[in-house]
């Protein structure tokens, strides 16, 4: 739920089985859509594809200042479909297709990942989803926007492990074990998909009501 900042799994009689903290996209600027998708799978140390916006207006004016940004914010560059170019100090060339968009940038995975060690997945045309952060400082805030549009959760390894719970196998120790020293970018598809449901509600009614 958007205006208080917080993620609510909930069991078939709609019981609240797990309440935590999240960053959601700046208000009146990079805001989280309101909708509603299927989770479908979770993805253990993943890259993150930065998004073009940030590439225009952060990463390209960085690596003109110091041509080996990517370097230090272990960044690298590819074509669209994930090729690597390069991940060390940024040609001229290089640059002009940065600026014109045939190339990308993606971050290789990690502690220090945008996306820290976790996503969860529901495929949609926002390209917004649930992860963990290296930021957890945020989480004590109280009006906690600011994020450019995903969501980012308080407590990625036992939200994974409970979107999980029907894959044989998946305890709360091995999602956190492929978390801090797992393989990179593994997917684990979900033996059941997860209704997601991203609202906008500024009142809301508990079991006690």
């Amino acid at each position: 739920n958007l205006p208080d900042f917080r993620l609510r799994a909930l069991a078939l009689r709609n019981s609240v089985s797990m309440d935590m903290r999240v960053v959601v996209g700046k208000a009146m600027r990079r805001e989280t859509p309101v909708f509603s998708r299927e989770m479908r799978y979770v993805v253990f140390r993943p890259y993150w594809v930065v998004p073009a916006s940030i590439v225009r207006h952060q990463i390209i004016p960085a690596l003109k200042r110091d041509r080996n940004y990517l370097v230090k914010h272990r960044y690298e560059v590819t074509t669209h479909n994930g090729r690597v170019i390069t991940s060390g100090a940024i040609s001229n060339a290089v640059l002009a297709q940065l600026q014109t968009g045939k190339l990308t940038v993606r971050q290789k995975p990690g502690a220090k990942n945008a996306l820290g060690l976790v996503k969860l997945m529901f495929p949609n045309e926002h390209q917004v989803y649930l992860h963990s952060t290296p930021s957890t400082e945020l989480f004590s805030r109280a009006r906690r926007d600011f994020s450019h549009g995903c969501i980012r959760v308080q407590q990625p390894a036992a939200l994974a492990a409970w979107a999980l719970r029907n894959n044989p196998g998946w305890t709360l120790e091995r999602v956190e074990q492929a978390m801090h020293s797992g393989h990179d970018n593994v997917t684990v598809n979900l033996a059941q998909r997860i209704p997601v449901f991203i609202i906008y509600g500024t009142a809301l009614a508990s079991g006690n009501a």
